[in-house]
């Protein structure tokens, strides 16, 4: 068929044609006509991670014998071309596919074969002599290969999230550092509460986030037990006894990531539970995100009639017909972005559920939504720490006016004249709008110079665990 138009292969369905040119196969044109489902494919970091374990697998039944090296290294040479990203556009699989993630599997087998047919000099298609299922798939079933595919893609994106984290982490310490000197109220329940520096609040924020760094790195290394050697079931049938342990020596090294085996074979086949961890840790950063972009927006609402603590970075104009309005909209981004992720968490919770009996076919909607997750936090944390956070300012007489008239500075007296004495003075500043300080020293219960010194702003904000 070298000079026509299509070519014909057959599965076990029948035969179908496919254009001459295309290096996918028969079982990938069925999903393609199946799933045209979002126009989604599978992210590029999951192809690279599928055909990495595809390499490994044919060096690992090589090694075993189990594989003859002219079609071993045929396969090993159209796996290196597929890295450098000559057939991204031969990937050609929904997102939403058929269950376990089969498809996307053979997609990844006809490619390859096809390319090293090409490189044995014979025809795209001429299965009888490299198969994708015979050869590439020697060993392996989409059941392993698939959540050992999804498991090294995210170990991969996690690593770029956490670096960029702990990044925005330090940023928030530094700002933390930056404003140390600068006593505020506190608000607890949205109310004047005691103080603290502008300072605690910015460190805080930088200790959230290394806390949910933390917790993504501990299930991204839960992730290092993979399920590849247990093939359909998990029993391993059709591989050879050695091949697990081989090829995840060869694995690891190609992935740079040091794998292991799993607990229980089949324990990795049946649950998901593994995702849905490392999704439930993205859902915690996400949360904690949108609680530091709310307090950011809270603490520069305004410029006249909201707190004005802080200035968040003028970055565009807020508005196509109120003239000078600036909007908080690096942080109303994250937000969106953080909503969107805990969205994808609850979608893998219920895959993760879903699981039944030998197996859970629900992985490949588990790896599109952890993996999207991933990759939009990786992209625009780095943003907006650089647009936002880096730039942030702190208005110094608001918050000093702020503390002045706090009424919640009578808790300071309670050691000297008892809580509701303390309470009576607080009352009486907030009904006169004067400092706390003024009452007391009205009602005789301090001397100005003890009112100077117990009412000092430093002092005051002056952590004893600091």
């Amino acid at each position: 068929m070298r000079g026509s138009k299509n070519r014909i292969e057959r599965d076990s369905l029948g035969e179908r044609e496919l254009p001459t040119d295309a290096y996918y196969g028969i079982q990938t044109l069925r999903a393609m006509e199946n799933f045209p489902v979002s126009g989604m494919y599978e992210r590029p970091v999951f192809i690279h991670a599928y055909v990495t374990l595809k390499k490994a697998a044919a060096i690992a039944n090589m090694e075993l014998g189990t594989l003859d090296p002219a079609l071993g290294e045929a396969i090993v040479n159209a796996a290196d071309e597929a890295l450098e990203g000559a057939f991204d556009d031969q990937f050609r699989v929904d997102v939403f596919q058929a269950g376990a993630g089969t498809s996307c599997n053979m997609n990844v087998n006809e490619v390859l074969a096809n390319r090293a047919l090409e490189l044995l000099g014979e025809p795209r298609g001429a299965y009888e002599i490299l198969s994708p299922n015979d050869h590439v798939n020697r060993g392996q079933s989409t059941n392993d290969t698939f959540p050992t595919a999804t498991h090294v893609a995210i170990i991969w994106e996690a690593d770029r999230l956490i670096a960029a984290l702990v990044t925005l982490a330090g940023v928030f310490e530094r700002k933390g550092e930056e404003f140390a000197h600068l006593p505020k109220s506190g608000r607890t329940h949205l109310m004047d509460a005691l103080p603290l520096t502008l300072g605690d609040e910015f460190a805080a924020y930088g200790a959230a986030l290394h806390r949910a760094a933390d917790r993504i790195r501990r299930q991204r290394d839960d992730l290092c037990e993979v399920a590849i050697g247990g093939t359909a079931t998990g029993t391993g049938a059709n591989a050879h006894p050695q091949f697990r342990d081989t090829v995840l020596r060869h694995l690891s090294r190609l992935a740079s990531i040091d794998l292991r085996p799993p607990r229980n074979s089949f324990e990795a086949l049946q649950s998901r539970s593994q995702l849905g961890a490392f999704s439930a840790s993205l859902r915690g950063l996400a949360l904690e995100l949108v609680r530091i972009a709310n307090d950011l927006r809270l603490l520069g609402s305004g410029p006249t009639t909201g707190l004005a603590e802080i200035a968040l970075p003028h970055v565009q104009p807020g508005s196509s017909i109120m003239a000078g309005k600036v909007n908080p909209v690096m942080a109303e981004c994250l937000d969106m972005i953080a909503f969107h992720v805990i969205g994808n968490d609850t979608t893998v919770a219920l895959a993760v559920q879903a699981g039944q009996i030998d197996l859970n076919v629900m992985t490949p909607v588990m790896t599109h939504n952890i993996l999207e997750s991933l990759a939009i936090m990786t992209a625009y944390l780095p943003v907006f720490q650089e647009r936002c956070v880096e730039g942030i300012t702190a208005h110094e007489r608001r918050l000093q006016e702020y503390l002045e008239i706090n009424p919640i500075l009578a808790t300071l007296l309670a050691p000297r004249i008892g809580y509701l004495k303390a309470a009576e003075i607080a009352r009486e500043a907030q009904e006169k709008g004067v400092p706390v300080r003024d009452v007391a020293v009205m009602r005789g219960v301090l001397s100005k110079q003890e009112a100077d010194r117990i009412f000092d702003p430093q002092a005051v904000a002056r952590s004893h665990y600091r």
